[in-house]
């Protein structure tokens, strides 16, 4: 093996690129003739990857078990239904029960880590095992994590600041009562209202003596204020039996450690000597933790400063230097997460042999940059069609994984698609997915599969707020070719390295500078003291969407980039490795973060800032000499020579001045928002995943940067790959909810030009059909077809339907390379709410086929029906003269539950608590179900040049 090293000017007479073809070819033409094989055997090898991709590219689901409440035949049931279904692994989840238990039929609830619990979960995972499927294990019972093994001195803490009137003349006032697990910090006595210079002049009032505060009387009315260090008294939501206990403080190690001893170690048990793949960390749900015991010693420590005076800062508006102080306090409760709940619950899972996958994002304030303490970086959507034109927690993991390096990156998938439980279709999970696909996701974890015993009846149990998507969905027959899809695209996103051109820097600063510590009651709705009022807001996520606004990402997206996001934690610790970092609206940023922005521009990186300049310093210490260099670096980076930096006052502009100094990735002609795109960099190539996210076909121009000579679309429901006959112009029909896999390579591909093909309608099949309801014994001849909801007898008829009808082919006259396709129809475009709102993911589109459809020509299965276009070849089946055609519809379970009353889970609540609140199941009614018609027989002819 040699290393050729060409030089970086060309010499005299000779290029160097000459040279490299000189040196090359002098030591022998065999060495270019053997690169070449090997670049046509490597896509060879691609090709045979994508087209039976591995099992571990597979979806998983997030196995709920209630009660828990799990018999060993149902797990055995559902493992193998999974299976079938090409699901490659479960998430055991343990969630509330769902019923009583009942002396009559022998069911039982077994309280969470019994011995009886360990001993089924034990068994799941030895069938999973057998099956090859995956098992991940969620580390407690509901979320977030805690229970009854954390003391309310390790349970999740707040600072919690109260108020009181105080009487003109007063000269003392009562104290407030301190409970287990807390501790008074200081107290103010404060006029009413007060200025900020007499809230900088503030002193604390001595403790107090006998539970009352003593202090000297003055002519006016005044307001006692104290801070004390306290719990939320948080629960755990949604815990099974034996599980219900307070949610551990994520800053304290020791409340960490304990759980993972009590917990952890419990679970972990029941795995013998192969512990699981992974064990997981739902998204942080502690809400309004923003304290703990040692905050204050650990405030001093890292922030070099007493916080104790400046403690009026974090509830009150016209504290001074407010801003630079709930900074501070900010970014110190991120640290303390970071090292005493990620880090030590990732070396558990080291020590224990597993990894740690984790959302890492929500409450308390953790940051993009705490992803690099996970093993397995996950995320979750919106749940809103225009997810991925905004900030998600989605688009925050992938970027992670993006910077950290890790090949595979899975997101929580479908958790509020199409409420009510079992009214979400495969198109509608299709639709999410490819959402996921498109921010940089490459592993779904759908959320989920509710376990449920035979007794439940149908459609079983479900979880109060998600899709349920399970076999007793009666569209399932369609699940096996959804989930071959997700696995193809998921296998080859993983391939090679992500090429996004565009880095978002996430103003952390700002937005740890925005954190209030809330009060807890007051004594009128309103404060002329300027007191926070509604709890705290300690949170980065959450609150990226207000500070990044609606315009950015969708004027990156727009301009033909993609885009991460990063922020100043991850430039400083891993550079800035795109092309181009937009400063949204940023005023905070570390010097030294920004000296590094500076020295990206000076060697070529793009920098736009928007709105505004960074020009304030972070934190409290030395933040005017701080400030003052910000505002010099701002400077010389905009104002200056440096031909790569600017400054764009509207936002609406951004897209048109990132054009300027880079080609966009991917150009669409006409423009076209709907249609996004991510970009993987392969050794031998560019393949990228074009998906359609509009409610309607999509013609386009597509015009990719790729410079190389070769073009190929990868079809990931069939697998079949076809030639593109010019690499540089690429004409895309995008169906509804349509997506392409398209690869770039110089290699030579063997794979065959499709020629254009022209349709025309050969056969009207939509009349004259029996219709058989399952085993019902109702069967129906349907002159012409509609749903099966308008005939009172199966109005709430959930299940299967067989369609049978003969009728008479001939090829007479049919062009050579004809093919001949079935043709439902192409669905009605339904009203996209505007604006979106929340929870309103779904396909926007009422299918001719509902909801699922298998098609049999002659006997053989041909393939399934479920999503746009809905149209199936049966070339290969038909035969000259009579053919029977059979296809069996499912609908959803939404038609079965309008027609039977529902739980109202009264009793259940009674003895549990009210542990959950099922959503969107008011008034349900029967939806359209069957082939609405028409159904047509096309002949496809290869179109006349």
């Amino acid at each position: 093996m040699f290393r050729l090293l060409i030089p970086s000017r060309p010499t005299i007479g000779l290029s160097a690129c000459s040279l490299a073809v000189f040196l090359v070819c002098s030591l022998g033409l065999a060495t270019c003739q053997t690169a070449h094989v090997q670049a046509e055997s490597s896509l060879d090898d691609l090709h045979r990857s994508f087209q039976n991709p591995p099992d571990d590219a597979r979806i998983m689901v997030r196995w709920w078990w209630f009660g828990p409440a799990a018999t060993k035949p149902e797990l055995t049931r559902e493992l193998e239904q999974m299976k079938a279904a090409g699901i490659g692994g479960v998430e055991i989840a343990n969630l509330y029960p769902l019923a009583l238990d009942d002396p009559k039929t022998g069911f039982h609830n077994t309280p969470f880590l019994s011995d009886e619990h360990l001993d089924t979960l034990r068994f799941a995972v030895q069938e999973a095992r057998r099956l090859g499927l995956r098992v991940d294990m969620t580390l407690g019972s509901g979320w977030p994590l805690g229970g009854p093994e954390i003391p309310v001195t390790e349970a999740a803490g707040k600072l919690r600041v109260e108020s009181r009137a105080v009487e003109a003349g007063a000269t003392s006032a009562l104290a407030p009562y301190i409970d287990s697990g807390e501790e008074l910090i200081s107290a103010y006595l404060l006029p009413d209202p007060a200025s900020g210079e007499q809230v900088a002049n503030a002193a604390p009032l001595a403790p107090p003596v006998t539970g009352r505060y003593s202090f000297s009387a003055a002519a006016e009315p005044r307001k006692l204020v104290w801070f004390v260090s306290s719990r939320t008294g948080m629960m755990v939501k949604r815990p099974s039996a034996g599980a219900a206990g307070f949610v551990l403080d994520h800053y304290d190690r020791a409340a960490t450690e304990e759980h993972l001893r009590a917990v952890g170690d419990r679970l972990l048990s029941a795995f013998g000597d192969q512990p699981p793949y992974a064990v997981f960390s739902d998204s942080l749900e502690d809400y309004a933790s923003d304290w703990t015991p040692a905050l204050l010693n650990e405030f001093q420590h890292r922030r070099g400063y007493d916080l104790r005076p400046h403690i009026l800062a974090l509830a009150m508006k016209d504290a001074p230097e407010a801003a630079a102080v709930r900074h501070d306090w900010g970014r110190t409760l991120t640290e303390l997460a970071d090292e005493n709940f990620l880090a030590p619950t990732a070396a558990w899972a080291k020590q224990h042999n597993t990894l740690l996958r984790s959302q890492t994002y929500g409450y308390p304030p953790v940051t993009l940059f705490s992803n690099r303490l996970a093993d397995l970086i996950e995320g979750e959507g919106k749940a809103t069609y225009n997810m991925w034109r905004e900030f998600s927690d989605t688009r925050w993991a992938a970027s992670a994984g993006h910077l950290f390096h890790h090949q595979v990156i899975s997101s929580e998938t479908w958790t509020w698609l199409h409420s009510p439980a079992f009214r979400a279709t495969p198109l509608d999970m299709k639709a999410e997915a490819d959402l996921h696909f498109l921010q940089g996701i490459n592993q779904l974890v759908g959320h989920g599969w509710p376990y449920s015993p035979e007794g439940a009846g149908e459609p079983g149990w479900r979880m109060y707020a998600a899709a349920a998507l399970n076999a007793h969905n009666p569209w399932f027959i369609a699940m096996p070719d959804l989930t071959r899809y997700l696995q193809r695209v998921s296998y080859v996103l993983r391939q090679g390295e992500p090429a996004n051109d565009v880095a978002l820097l996430l103003p952390n600063d700002d937005v740890w500078s925005t954190f209030f510590a809330g009060f807890q009651r007051m004594a009128s709705p309103t404060s002329p003291l300027g007191f926070n009022e509604s709890g705290s807001n300690a949170t980065i996520d959450e609150q990226l969407d207000y500070f990044l606004g609606k315009k950015v990402i969708a004027q990156v997206l727009d301009a033909g980039f993609n885009l991460d996001f990063i922020d100043a934690d991850t430039i400083d610790s891993v550079g800035i490795p795109y092309r181009a970092l937009i400063l949204p609206n940023v005023d905070r940023l570390p010097v030294a973060t920004y000296e590094k922005i500076l020295a990206f521009a000076q060697h070529g990186g793009i920098v736009i800032a928007t709105r505004r300049t960074p020009a304030t310093a972070p934190g409290l210490m030395h933040a005017e000499q701080e400030s003052a260099r910000l505002k010099e670096l701002s400077q010389a980076l905009f104002h200056g020579s440096i031909p790569t930096a600017h400054f764009v006052a509207d936002e609406t502009a951004l897209g048109a001045e990132l054009g300027k100094d880079t080609p966009p990735d991917l150009k669409l002609s006409p423009a076209t928002p709907e249609v996004g795109f991510i970009h993987r960099k392969l050794p031998g190539g560019d393949l990228y995943f074009v998906a359609n996210t509009a409610n309607e076909t999509k013609h386009v121009r597509a015009q990719f940067r790729s410079g190389t000579r070769h073009a190929e679309i990868w079809d990931a429901f069939t697998g079949e790959i076809a030639g593109l006959p010019d690499s540089t112009k690429i004409e895309l029909d995008l169906e509804a909810y349509g997506s392409r896999l398209i690869f770039f390579s110089d290699a030579a591909t063997a794979a065959t030009v499709q020629p254009p093909r022209h349709e025309a309608a050969k056969a009207d099949l939509s009349k004259e059909w029996k219709v058989t309801f399952g085993d019902t014994g109702l069967s129906r001849d349907m002159d012409h077809l509609a749903s099966w909801s308008d005939d009172a007898a199966t109005k709430y008829y959930s299940g299967l339907a067989t369609y049978q009808k003969n009728f008479e082919f001939s090829r007479d006259g049919a062009q050579q390379g004809a093919k001949f396709l079935l043709d439902f129809g192409a669905g009605t475009r339904k009203p996209l709410p505007s604006p979106p709102g929340e929870h309103n993911m779904w396909a926007y589109l009422d299918a001719p086929v509902r909801d699922a459809a298998q098609v049999y020509v002659n006997g053989k299965l041909v393939g399934v029906v479920w999503r746009p276009p809905y149209q199936i070849d049966v070339t290969a089946q038909l035969h000259p003269g009579s053919n029977e055609l059979r296809i069996v519809v499912g609908n959803t379970a939404i038609n079965c539950m309008a027609g039977k009353p529902l739980p109202d889970y009264r009793l259940l609540w009674d003895r549990y608590g009210r542990l959950f609140e099922p959503q969107d199941m008011k008034d349900l009614q029967p939806l359209p179900s069957g082939i609405l018609g028409p159904v047509t027989l096309l002949e496809s002819d290869p179109a006349k040049e």
